[in-house]
């Protein structure tokens, strides 16, 4: 079964990719360029193959070869090869064999204290209106780009996941079912989230104990990221699945560049690598969707009983969150460690999510 959503999700990226060719905005191609082409070494702390990873691989990387004429070459690195998901920040950072990675910003939580306030809203736009909501909050909040700036990164691509879907080990016939259990979440936030809805919050280290816990009753159910779910075939022991696109994750995936790699470049380079972002945007939300979609036939082939939740059962989800006070909560204790501006930037990003959702 994941051979087949392997397959699918590449074929849908196939597609992707020759349209994103066909959106080019580069120059008409120069003639050869004389001196041999710059190598940049990526890493990243996925294997290859999932929607997230073959779209770098197939979308994004080819367009900057395509974007720089040649000029700019990509050598990637996966599954943790290089550096895994807790170090990838510090080696974009300072290590002098990586140019880009993917930093993962719920990983480096007291270096990059602002970023983990995507996680804090429930809801989310989806699709295309996601991607440029992302491109909006980068553009419209400089504290981000400030903030990745003092870790020696500059933003060259803003990736992003799968919504979040309920897996219990129970049937439920809506969200509300969730109380009075014991329920797994890797985020604070959700924990948080989790226990305003009455039940009871599991942090566990993500990998086979979480199958067995589940199967063995220990917990009842986990809130998480439907295709990591799949992937660690907890549909075996949580067949019972509530998602929908309007539950995002707030799971962003920098693709950062070592700031002094990223001054170094020629300015036709730096061009070159923001035309190829902005061509890999137009085709994104297209491949979210459809690879959610996919997403779910795959579980519902599994043996999962999936129910997509409407709009208004994602809303009362968002208010049992109580997250504003949660969020209030946090900013203030953030205010205590020093960092000052968490409530206005917590504030920035929540009117442009609501014009975003409206």
């Amino acid at each position: 079964m994941f051979e087949h959503h392997t397959l699918g999700r590449r074929a849908l990226l196939t597609v992707a990719a020759g349209a994103v060719a066909a959106l080019s905005l580069a120059a008409p191609a120069a003639v050869a360029q004389k001196s041999a082409p710059k190598t940049l070494i990526y890493c990243d702390h996925e294997p290859l193959g999932g929607m997230r990873t073959r779209f770098l691989k197939d979308v994004f990387f080819p367009a900057i070869e395509r974007e720089s004429n040649g000029r700019l070459k990509i050598e990637d690195h996966w599954n943790g090869e290089v550096a895994q998901a807790y170090d990838a920040r510090g080696a974009v950072g300072t290590s002098p064999g990586v140019d880009m990675a993917t930093v993962v910003p719920e990983y480096s939580a007291v270096e990059l204290p602002l970023h983990q306030i995507f996680k804090s809203f429930p809801m989310g736009p989806t699709g295309d209106a996601q991607v440029q909501t992302l491109r909006r909050i980068y553009r419209e909040v400089p504290e981000f780009t400030d903030e990745l700036a003092k870790n020696n990164i500059v933003n060259i691509y803003i990736g992003t996941g799968y919504p979040v879907a309920f897996l219990g080990t129970a049937p439920m016939a809506n969200l509300d079912g969730i109380a009075g259990q014991k329920w797994r979440s890797a985020s604070f936030w959700h924990q948080d989230f989790i226990r305003n809805a009455q039940a009871t919050p599991v942090n566990m280290h993500w990998g086979p104990e979480v199958y067995e816990a589940l199967r063995t009753g220990a917990m009842n159910g986990l809130m998480v990221n439907v295709d990591s779910a799949y992937m660690l075939k907890l549909h075996e022991v949580a067949p019972h699945v509530l998602a929908s696109k309007d539950l995002w994750l707030g799971h962003v995936y920098l693709l950062g560049m070592k700031k002094s790699v990223w001054d170094g470049l020629a300015a036709e380079d730096r061009q070159a690598i923001q035309r190829a972002a902005e061509v890999s945007y137009r085709t994104l939300g297209n491949v979210m969707d459809t690879s959610f979609d996919t997403q779910i036939d795959d579980l519902r082939k599994a043996g999962a009983t999936v129910r997509v939740l409407g709009h208004a059962e994602a809303l009362a989800w968002q208010t049992a969150t109580k997250y504003r006070e949660v969020q209030a909560a946090w900013a203030k204790a953030q205010q205590e460690k020093g960092v000052a501006n968490a409530q206005a930037v917590i504030d920035k990003m929540a009117a442009i999510l609501t014009a975003a959702t409206n």
